[in-house]
Formats: structure tokens, sequence, C-alpha cells
């Protein structure tokens, strides 16, 4: 069941955070793995926003309330081989259907529809 950001709320997720969970609460909120919010955070630090970074995770801190027990529990985490084969099946499928396009647009009858359309 997919909901939008406007009906998420936003909560410190402790049992899967390293320090206190405020990038796990993050990634469940905005639907993203968590390593890759935390790779973004880590070079943001990196990259001329220490400061701002570190103001924003303190503050984070404090002012979110952990989540509840039962919140995140029906949620799954797709793990990067499930999302390659996901990819993998989108990419034949799109192949599949550019060869059954190309195929149409070689064949006789698309010549003869067209020469049709041109009178």
């Amino acid at each position: 069941m997919s909901t939008t950001l406007s009906q998420r709320k936003l909560y410190l997720v402790p049992e899967e955070g390293m320090l206190k969970g405020v990038c796990a609460g993050l990634a469940h909120y905005l639907g993203v793995p968590v390593k890759l919010l935390r790779l973004i955070v880590v070079l943001s630090m990196f990259f001329g926003l220490f400061m701002f970074t570190i103001v924003a995770y303190v503050l984070l801190a404090w002012l979110l309330e952990p989540a509840p027990a039962d919140s995140f529990g029906d949620e799954k985490q797709a793990s990067s081989r499930d999302l390659l084969a996901e990819a993998d099946r989108q990419l034949a499928a799109s192949e599949q259907r550019l060869r059954e396009v190309e195929r149409y647009v070689t064949s006789e009858t698309f010549g003869v529809r067209s020469r049709f359309r041109e009178l």
C-alpha cells in the first residue's frame, strides 16, 4: 500500500538507526533506502554543508518522537537484487515492445496504410 508524503508521519527509527535513527526515519518517510540517505548525509558534510547537516540532525533528533512499535512492520525495503531484477524485467518488456513496433514499421501493412493516408 503506497501512501503520499502528506499521509505519512516523520518519526525517529532508533531500531534501524546508527545514532538516533534520524536517517532511518527520513528514509522511511521519503521511501528511499537508508544507505542512500546516509551516503547523501555524509557527502553533504564533505561538500560544505557540515554545520547545516549537524544542526539539522541534532534538531530532528530532538524534535521527532520515536516510531510506534508497529509503524513499519508491514514495510519491506527492497534489496538491491530485487531492484535489479525489477529493472531487468522492465528493460526486457520494453525491448519486446520495441521489437514489435519495429516489426510493424518494417512490415508491408505499415507501408500500405501510410500510402493510403497520403492519398
